[in-house]
């Protein structure tokens, strides 16, 4: 009965350090992201074409970040499934954690190429500034 209580308790520790990563990687990438899309729209002057490419690259990253979303779901989901199955920390599980990091660790690199793909459209001046709060965030 003991080792079962363990067992248990492991299991939900596991699950509740899996949810709140995830919930602590969405607030910091919505924060991070909206800051400084706020921060460019509104604070950086910004061209019409400048205006428009980075419309078009928001557009497509929105696509991507949620495609990545789904990714993390469905593997914290595998995750769920791998606990019930083995009731202990064994492969399945191990497996299912790993996955879970990984799909977290793609959306945070395409996170950061989205940012850099933001820079990129903007001119010297203006990415000196962008640098600049990029730093403080």
């Amino acid at each position: 009965m003991k080792t079962t209580h363990i067992v248990l308790a492991v299991l939900l520790a596991a699950l509740a350090g899996c949810l709140g990563a995830i919930a602590a990687d969405r607030w910091a990438n919505h924060e991070a992201g909206s800051g400084l899309h706020d921060f460019v729209h509104d604070e950086l002057t910004l061209t019409a074409d400048q205006e428009q490419r980075l419309d078009a690259l928001e557009a497509r990253f929105a696509v991507e970040r949620a495609r990545l979303e789904g990714s993390a779901r469905a593997a914290n989901a595998r995750l769920a499934q791998a606990m019930e199955n083995e009731h202990e920390y064994g492969p399945e599980v191990s497996a299912a954690i790993d996955e879970v990091h990984a799909r977290m660790g793609d959306l945070q690199k395409a996170t950061v190429r989205h940012v850099f793909d933001m820079r990129e459209i903007l001119e010297p001046e203006q990415q000196r500034q962008f640098d600049r709060k990029v730093s403080d965030a």
